[in-house]
C-alpha cells in the first residue's frame, strides 16, 4: 500500500461514511470502506424490495441501510460519497456541506491517492471506445493498465493493487468531472455537443464540467483536443502543458491527422506515418477519430507497432455498431451506446451506402434533434420510433428539407418487441436493421447495456 492510501484509510477508521446509491459502482466501495473500519451507511432512493439482494448482502456484513424517498434527509455523517449520476448542487448536498460534512466522490478520492500516471478521457461521444483503444494499446506494449472511471469496477476499490509504474486509463463523465479539483496527467477530449441537458442547468455548465479535465493540469501534462470541434478546439487557451490536436479535416503541426488514407503524427511539424485508415478493424469515420485521439494520448509511451497491432485486432466494445446476426439476408446491428443525435449521425448513419431501417427514440435529455432530421431523411428507408422522444424525432425528420412524403416511412411503437417485429416484417434481403436510439434509455431500461442486450436477445430469437 502506498503511504497516502495507508494514511487515508487510517483516517477514515471509525468515521461515519454515507454512500449515495446502492448500484454496481458503489457496492465494491461500500464493502471496502466497511472492511477498513468505517461506519458505513448505504443510502438509496429505491425501496427494499427493488434492491433486495443487495440489501440482504449489505445487512449480512453489518452495513446500515437508508432506503426510500427520504434517504437523503438529516444525514448525520462525517463523509458523503455521491454517486456520479447525482447533481453536485442539490439542496441536500449543499446543506450537508454547510454543516461541515465532507461531500466527495469515488473519482475525487482516487485522483488524490493514485500513485501512477493517469490518462483521462471525456467527451460527448466516443469516450468509451477511445478509452478502450488507449487501454488495449498500452496493454499490448506490456504495461499494467487499470481501466475504470465510467467503465467497469470502481478504481478506488483497487487502489491498494496499483503500483507507481502502472497506468490508470479513466473514462470521465461530466457528472464525475463537475466536482473534480485534480486533472489527469494526460487529458483527452473527444468532442463536445449538446448532451445531458436534463441534468445540467444549461450547456455552459456542461462545457465547464468537461473542461475540468484539463483546468488543474500542470506544465508537465499533456492535453489532447479535437481540432474539428468548435468547442473543444478553444480549450487550448486553458492548457498549461503540451497540447496536441487531432483532425480528419486538416493537417496538425502538433497532433494526429489523416492525409488521404494515412494517419500521421506530427510533433513540431515533423510528420511520422503511423498506419493506414484501412488498418482499423472497427468501422466508421468516428472510429478513425477515436484512433487519432488515442494515438495522441499514447505517443511516446508505446511503439508504432503496438498501435498498428491494436488497430488490426481490436474488435470494438459491445453495443457500439455491434454486428448481431444475419437472418434471411438481413443484417442486424446493435448501436445502443448511441444516446445522442451526434452519436447516431457519426456512427450508424455514416456506415452504410444503402438506406437502412433504423430503430430510435428513448428518454428525453432535452437536447435538440434538428441535425438528426435531414440525415435520417437521406439515410433511412424505415424509421421505427419509441419512447418519450418519438414525437420530437418524427417532427425533426418531417420538418427537414430532405424529407419527402413517406420517405422515410415512419412507424411508432410501444416497446422494443414491437420495434424488432416491425423491422423484421418490413426488411428484405440486403437490408440493414440498426438500433441506434439517439437518446438515453431511462424510462424503458436501466441503462444502454440493458437496452442493447434486450435488442440482441429479440433479434437472436427471430
Amino acid at each position: 500500500m502506498n503511504t497516502y492510501t495507508d494514511k487515508f484509510f487510517k483516517n477514515i477508521y471509525g468515521k461515519k461514511v454515507a454512500f449515495l446509491g446502492i448500484g454496481k459502482s458503489n457496492m465494491p466501495l461500500i464493502k471496502m470502506f466497511h472492511q477498513k473500519g468505517a461506519k458505513v451507511i448505504a443510502c438509496d432512493r429505491s425501496n427494499r424490495e427493488k434492491i433486495l439482494n443487495e440489501a440482504l448482502e449489505l445487512e449480512s456484513l453489518g452495513v446500515e441501510l437508508r432506503l426510500g424517498e427520504s434517504y437523503l434527509e438529516n444525514l448525520d455523517v462525517d463523509i458523503i460519497f455521491r454517486t456520479p449520476g447525482m447533481r453536485f448542487s442539490i439542496p441536500e448536498l449543499n446543506k450537508a456541506h454547510k454543516n461541515g460534512i465532507v461531500v466527495t466522490s469515488e473519482m475525487e478520492i482516487f485522483f488524490e491517492l493514485c500513485p501512477c500516471k493517469i490518462i483521462g478521457i471525456t467527451g460527448s461521444d466516443g469516450k468509451t471506445t477511445t478509452t478502450s483503444i488507449i487501454s488495449e494499446i498500452l496493454k499490448h506494449s506490456g504495461k499494467t493498465v487499470h481501466l475504470g472511471g465510467n467503465i467497469g469496477t470502481p478504481l478506488l476499490s483497487r487502489i491498494e493493487n496499483i503500483k507507481e509504474d502502472d497506468i490508470a486509463v479513466v473514462e470521465l463523465s461530466s457528472f464525475q468531472l463537475i466536482s473534480m479539483r485534480k486533472s489527469p496527467d494526460i487529458a483527452v477530449v473527444t468532442n463536445l455537443e449538446p448532451n445531458h441537458l436534463d441534468m445540467h442547468k444549461d450547456m455552459a455548465e456542461y462545457i465547464d464540467a468537461k473542461k475540468n479535465i484539463l483546468l488543474h493540469q500542470n506544465a508537465f501534462s499533456k492535453t489532447v483536443l479535437n481540432l474539428d470541434n468548435e468547442i473543444t478546439s478553444k480549450f487550448s487557451d486553458s492548457c498549461r502543458g503540451q497540447t496536441l490536436f487531432f483532425s480528419t479535416k486538416k493537417e496538425c503541426e502538433n497532433g494526429a491527422f489523416v492525409d488521404v488514407d494515412t494517419i500521421y503524427m506530427s510533433i513540431k511539424g515533423k510528420k511520422t506515418p503511423i498506419m493506414k485508415t484501412s488498418d482499423i478493424k472497427i468501422p466508421g469515420k468516428h472510429n478513425v477519430e477515436n484512433y487519432l485521439a488515442a494515438i495522441c494520448a499514447v505517443f511516446g509511451l508505446v511503439s508504432i507497432e503496438d498501435i498498428i497491432w491494436t488497430a488490426k485486432n481490436f474488435a470494438g466494445v459491445e453495443h457500439r455498431t455491434e454486428f448481431v446476426r444475419e437472418k434471411n439476408g438481413v443484417k442486424y446491428f446493435n448501436d445502443s451506446i448511441a444516446s445522442s443525435p451526434t452519436r447516431t449521425i457519426s456512427g450508424t448513419l455514416s456506415l452504410h451506402d444503402n438506406k437502412i431501417i433504423l430503430i430510435a427514440g428513448g428518454y428525453d435529455k432535452k437536447i435538440p434533434f434538428d441535425k438528426l432530421g435531414p440525415v435520417i431523411s437521406n439515410k433511412v428507408k424505415l424509421l421505427i420510433l419509441m419512447g418519450q422522444t418519438a414525437n420530437k424525432i418524427e417532427t425533426a425528420v418531417r420538418n427537414s428539407s430532405a424529407y419527402e412524403k413517406n420517405n422515410p416511412k415512419i412507424v411508432t411503437v410501444k416497446n422494443m418487441e414491437e420495434a424488432v417485429n416491425a423491422a423484421y416484417r418490413s426488411a428484405v434481403s440486403g437490408d440493414i436493421v440498426s438500433l441506434s436510439p439517439a437518446c438515453a434509455s431511462f424510462g424503458l431500461y436501466k441503462n444502454f447495456e440493458e437496452r442493447g442486450k434486450h435488442f440482441k436477445k429479440l433479434v437472436n430469437e427471430l
